[in-house]
């Protein structure tokens, strides 16, 4: 008499239980902590805030009385911040590759996207920053004008602040958009500052070019925010200009990061 040993059924292993990536609000701290770490990004922020004083100071000592008021401040402030935050937003990009952190990053991180909006986000909150700054060194320079005699106006409009932060905005992330679509410092800070300059400079030499300029060169349909008085015209210019210098860089950079191998 033979017997059969029946086989044992097969137990399938347990699922490994699911890891979830870091939220997107985590991702934007980290972000934020990176425009500060980097010696280029300290050395940037520390330089726009220095001239942000500087210009205050300046104003008290050398602009008509008359000219020293809370609003006049407040607009004088934004422009090193204009010209200097779009190329932190193109250093939070594109240091990623120029450290060579990405594998490191995109490792950590495989969805690449969720760390691009990361940075998208941090630098946007760094251009609402820079607004609250330019306001506290609206504020000091007021202050200083019962020493000094000036005016010492504090009106000023609520969509003037609101158009000076779409405005910043707006520059952040267009350097942010040509770090992406160049992925290198040096050729993306050249490329954001001399093609724009360029089309300006064309706009107003070459006379068919001097109508599409009007609706492409950001310099022109930027210069009435700094008002607190814009048309639907003009906010219409903008984003013709915005769409050129802004989505378009941006779609095709994010493509490029998506796709660009890490070695």
């Amino acid at each position: 008499m033979t017997g059969t040993t029946a086989a044992a059924p097969a137990v399938a292993p347990p699922a490994p239980p699911e890891v979830r990536g870091p939220s997107l609000l985590r991702l934007t701290g980290v972000e934020l902590r990176k425009l500060a770490d980097t010696r280029a990004g300290a050395w940037l922020l520390a330089t726009i805030a220095l001239i942000t004083v500087a210009l205050v100071v300046a104003q008290l000592i050398w602009a008509p009385d008359a000219d020293q008021t809370f609003a006049a401040f407040f607009v004088f402030s934004l422009l090193p911040t204009g010209f200097l935050l779009p190329v932190l937003g193109i250093l939070s990009v594109t240091g990623e590759w120029s450290q060579r952190t990405a594998l490191t990053t995109y490792a950590l991180v495989p969805r690449r996207e969720r760390v691009i909006a990361a940075k998208l986000v941090a630098v946007t909150l760094a251009a609402v920053a820079s607004i609250l700054t330019s306001l506290g060194a609206a504020a000091i320079g007021t202050l200083a004008t019962g020493f000094t005699g000036g005016a010492g106006d504090w009106r000023i409009e609520g969509s003037l602040v609101l158009h000076a932060l779409v405005i910043q905005v707006a520059n952040v992330l267009m350097g942010a958009a040509f770090g992406l679509l160049l992925l290198n410092t040096p050729l993306a800070i050249v490329g954001f500052l001399l093609l724009p300059t360029l089309w300006s400079v064309l706009g107003g030499l070459i006379r068919p070019l001097r109508g599409p300029a009007g609706w492409l060169d950001t310099g022109r349909t930027m210069e009435p925010f700094f008002t607190p008085d814009v048309t639907a015209g003009q906010w219409a210019r903008l984003g013709v200009s915005l769409l050129v210098w802004l989505v378009v860089p941006l779609l095709a950079g994010l493509l490029r990061t998506l796709r660009r191998e890490v070695a």
